[in-house]
């Protein structure tokens, strides 16, 4: 394997373990919370366990987007790099777009939370 391919293979690994991490947060935070009476305030069961969901799933699906358009562009900079090095400030700027889209699911799922809190 090359070693682009093994960053590639981590980042994508680690994004899915941490999709998997945040689906399994929302899955046990509404029993946690039932148990303490405190569920969100005036808020149904279902709904905030609608809410915890949609929350993972933002972040979960954002960072798999993001793994991917970073694996994407990562490999097509660092070819583009190999040919013309002075591209470097131009390729990285791609790479911090691509990253970008885990950044964004991130404000999306604490907008939701806080909409639940509030």
């Amino acid at each position: 394997m090359k070693p682009s391919h093994k960053l590639v293979t981590a980042l994508v690994a680690l994004a899915a373990v941490s999709a998997a991490v945040a689906t399994g947060l929302a899955v046990i935070a509404p029993a946690a919370f039932a148990a303490t009476g405190t569920a969100g305030g005036s808020l149904p069961s279902d709904a905030w366990s609608f809410g915890l969901l949609g929350a993972a799933l933002a972040t979960g699906l954002s960072s798999l987007g993001a793994g991917y358009a970073v694996a994407k562009v990562g490999t097509a900079a660092v070819g583009a790099l190999a040919e013309k090095p002075e591209l470097f400030a131009r390729l990285l700027i791609f790479v911090g777009l691509a990253e970008g889209i885990a950044i964004y699911g991130l404000i999306v799922s604490i907008l939701i939370l806080n909409r639940l809190v509030a």
